[in-house]
């Protein structure tokens, strides 16, 4: 059997690729559609460590295989490009030859933009099911956004069910050559076989296949955009609307700040912030006492955002937002050599506990700029008890501070 294609016969390296890409696709589709019931499971409420640990790794699947099915898909186009493709067995039937054609231009451009846009999503979102393999979870210009990652979990979604739809054609096709014309269309794409039919001459254009492709692909996406699918969040949970924290009398007011936290989950890095909090401050630097000054942090834990695990992050089992929805640190300001320390307790989920935030401090007149960060340990403030362990969800949680405020 030739390496390569003539215009009457696939070669084995296009069938190898052909066969290869349709097992990846399969199992992907397979792995995603029982990972996403696995997923109901996992963030249901009382749901246990290994529930979710069984979806996690369903989706870590899913990403992995999807991505080896991006660069098959990838490298199977790319070895077309630079092959003869064999004249169509029914090319002299025009309508049916441009059917034919139309799929197989709908079935490529899927084969790549269905895993490329759940590669972009996985890479835009932040958390859950890393892919497996040792070269990071992010993409070179792809930012964390949940409004990307929102368009492209949409446009991932829409593209699936084209790409599967383009699969159910392609097989009618093929079944219908090889039952009804009994042609070699089948045959001559399984392993060993030779063509022993020839095409005919005539064949269909080029461009009016692309041309209905790219029409189906605008019709898929302006109905996305229509039924809601495209253009607001994607797969997430209504959420009763929260109020704002009241602004607190401080003598230092804060003007631009972050408060972020960051936890390991599943190995991979999952970053998010509180967008709501306010901060009570009293200080006046000197350097002869220890103590300079006091702070009161309030922080509205509903104001979370953790990328795509956020709705299960403020559920019962984690910080259980409607039961507590403020947590507050109360701290003396303590010198500490050139720096300060935040030394006080952490009320969160229901619990207190002492902590300490060693942070910098650079002032210009009435301007402070300052840096801070710790750490707590989840268990205890009963967060994530269902996860005892630090292989599903790392027992500790990174806080870091940013802020710049004004002496009133």
């Amino acid at each position: 059997m030739p390496l390569s294609n003539t215009t009457t016969h696939f070669g084995s390296v296009t069938k190898t690729f052909h066969w290869l890409t349709a097992l990846l696709i399969l199992t992907a589709i397979a792995l995603g559609l029982i990972a996403d019931d696995a997923s109901h499971a996992a963030r249901a409420a009382g749901a246990d460590q290994s529930t979710i640990s069984r979806a996690a790794l369903l989706f870590s699947l899913h990403k992995t295989v999807g991505v080896a099915t991006f660069f098959t898909a990838l490298a199977r186009i790319l070895w077309a490009l630079s092959q003869p493709r064999p004249r169509l067995l029914n090319g002299d039937h025009k309508a049916e030859a441009l059917l034919a054609e139309t799929i197989h231009w709908l079935l490529y451009t899927a084969m790549l933009l269905t895993p490329l846009t759940g590669w972009i999503h996985h890479a835009a979102s932040a958390g859950f099911a890393p892919i497996l393999w040792p070269f990071g979870q992010t993409l070179p210009m792809v930012a964390q956004s949940e409004t990307l990652a929102d368009l492209t979990g949409g446009l991932h979604y829409l593209f699936q069910w084209l790409l599967i739809g383009s699969i159910v054609l392609h097989v009618a096709g093929a079944l219908k050559h090889h039952v009804i014309d009994r042609d070699d269309t089948l045959r001559r794409m399984l392993p060993g076989a030779v063509t022993l039919q020839r095409p005919p001459l005539k064949q269909p254009g080029h461009a009016t296949p692309v041309i209905a492709a790219l029409a189906i692909w605008a019709l898929t996406i302006g109905a996305g955009f229509a039924t809601g699918i495209l253009g607001k969040p994607h797969n997430t949970q209504a959420s009763a609307p929260t109020e704002q924290l009241q602004q607190v009398a401080s003598d230092w007011q804060v003007q631009t700040g972050t408060l972020e936290i960051a936890v390991q989950q599943f190995g991979s890095g999952v970053t998010g912030a509180f967008n709501d909090w306010t901060a009570a401050i009293t200080f006046a630097d000197d350097p002869a006492k220890q103590q300079n000054g006091n702070v009161t942090v309030t922080v509205s834990i509903p104001s979370l955002t953790l990328g795509s695990v956020t709705d299960q992050a403020l559920g019962a089992d984690f910080l259980n937002a409607p039961a507590n929805p403020t947590a507050t640190f109360t701290a003396d300001i303590l010198r500490d050599g050139e720096n300060y320390t935040a030394n006080g307790t952490l009320t969160l989920n229901g619990q207190t506990q002492p902590l300490s935030l060693p942070f910098t401090l650079q002032t210009d007149g009435n301007t402070a700029t300052m840096q801070g960060s710790t750490e707590i340990a989840r268990l205890d403030y009963n967060i994530g008890q269902t996860m005892p362990k630090g292989d599903t969800l790392g027992l500790t949680v990174a806080i870091t501070v940013n802020l710049t405020a004004t002496k009133n």
